[in-house]
């Protein structure tokens, strides 16, 4: 209840959020003689800490014919080493009182342990250990696991299916233009030596970034750190650049999927600087007056006003490597059509192009921002995320810009990026046709191994911005 008050007071004052976040001035960082770079931040608000090893390698580091071997590696990593047992792992991170999970996204993979203060020497050796001494066991059934995720995930989620097809059609260059799971037949075709090539080339210490943030003694954790990661040898071939560069789009795209499905869905993704450009805050603020909240634009119209869709959101990740989308998206009510759905986002649009917003409007979406970012750090595991990826993004330093730069947004801004980049012809535009109902239930999951999910990482990359 105080959270919401003090957002809500933050909303009446109509004033910018003025706590300044800080995070990078209490970091102790060290990069060890093998490469990997450590990040360490008391945080004595309650005992327990969390432990992140940050991967540079994603579904952006692979080729075609391979897709999808980033994630199978993330799976595999929990199926032993030279001296810990399939499933082990997380066996003794239990024991101990912990959590552990991993994800993999486009430019990255994390593996993430949060735990008691008391027993943080345990997660630091576990991680050294699988960087070290990969050897999976169980190869086939993890990948039947993976298959079957793939499954779950895309071919029996129609809204997940068609981001993936506008994805595809509006990247024809950059590996992102497949899916960070992969192509079921890529999948299907990858091997152990495959994942034990993949693991050895990127799974080496000049390429990760470790990241302890909790009730700890910052001194102390960057010798266990030393210790424990400082004898791994980097694989005797650095990790290839990713030099790909995703061509101008010169005209409106198209693909239109037909799925079984409860509801049709839209989608429209346009083309946007990440982070290294000056756009990338007032495009922030943009996709908040759009669609975040009951208030925002598309929200109020389609939801509240007209009835015509059931849900409807926009945005993007401003701290994706490379360049990535903005997208827009919605699932239309019964009888609805995309046609009239396609009209009513596309007005909306226009008006943020052809009209400076109100200031009322601006600071409203600016407060909102900067209190998601501030309140985020509450969260230990969050103030970790935030870290690694400014990091991996060049400097961790980079955290402490994130209010000044929303801050600096004028409604000049976002009229302007509006113009230059939500427009036809830097858009590419799905659509879902229901063929039919959704079966109640999916599929039954692959023995031999569990699928795993981080927790919902879209609140916490939007508080990382």
């Amino acid at each position: 209840m105080l959270r919401a008050a003090a957002l809500g007071a933050i909303l009446l004052l109509g004033g910018a959020v003025s706590v300044q976040a800080g995070i990078a001035s209490g970091v102790k960082a060290e990069t060890l003689p093998n490469g990997l770079r450590a990040l360490v931040l008391e945080n004595h608000k309650a005992p327990v800490a969390t432990f992140n090893v940050f991967y540079r390698v994603g579904s952006r580091n692979e080729q075609f014919g391979k897709t999808g071997i980033s994630h199978l590696c993330e799976h595999l990593m929990f199926r032993g080493t030279k001296k810990v047992g399939p499933e082990e792992f997380s066996n003794i991170i239990q024991e101990n009182g912990g959590e552990d999970n991993a994800f993999t996204e486009e430019d990255f993979t994390d593996y993430f342990e949060v735990i008691n203060k008391n027993h943080l020497d345990v997660p630091i050796s576990l991680e050294a250990d699988r960087m070290a001494n990969f050897d999976p066991k169980g190869f086939d059934s993890e990948k039947a696991v993976v298959i079957e995720e793939r499954r779950l995930r895309t071919e029996d989620n129609p809204e997940d299916a068609l981001d993936e097809m506008v994805r595809a059609q509006a990247f024809v260059a950059h590996p992102y233009h497949w899916p960070v799971i992969g192509w079921m037949h890529d999948v299907s075709g990858l091997t152990l030596a495959d994942a034990l090539a993949y693991h050895a080339i990127y799974y080496s210490p000049r390429n990760a970034i470790v990241v302890a943030v909790g009730d700890f003694k910052a001194e102390q954790v960057l010798k266990e750190i030393r210790d424990a990661f400082g004898s791994i040898p980097n694989s005797p071939m650095p990790p290839p650049p990713v030099t790909e560069v995703e061509p101008q789009q010169e005209g409106t795209r198209r693909v239109e999927l037909h799925h079984a499905a409860n509801l049709p869905a839209v989608e429209e993704a346009f083309h946007v600087p990440n982070l290294k450009s000056p756009d990338a805050f007032a495009l922030e603020i943009a996709s908040e007056i759009l669609a975040d909240g009951k208030s925002a634009r598309l929200y109020k119209k389609l939801v509240i006003d007209k009835r015509m869709v059931v849900d409807v959101g926009a945005g993007y990740d401003m701290t994706s490597f490379d360049p990535n989308l903005f997208v827009v998206s919605a699932q239309m009510r019964p009888g609805v059509t995309a046609a009239d759905t396609i009209v009513e986002i596309d007005r909306e649009l226009a008006a943020l192009r052809d009209h400076p917003v109100s200031a009322q409007e601006l600071q409203k979406a600016k407060n909102l921002e900067q209190a998601e970012f501030v309140f985020g750090q509450d969260s230990i595991f969050r103030e970790a995320m935030m870290l690694g990826i400014y990091q991996m993004l060049g400097d961790y330093h980079l955290i402490d810009r994130y209010l000044a730069g929303i801050d600096g947004v004028t409604a000049a801004d976002v009229q302007r990026v509006a113009k230059k980049y939500l427009v036809a012809s830097n858009m590419t535009q799905g659509v879902l046709v229901p063929t039919g109902l959704l079966p109640t239930e999916g599929a039954g999951g692959a023995s031999g191994g569990q699928i795993r999910h981080a927790p919902d990482f879209t609140a916490e990359r939007e508080g990382v911005r």
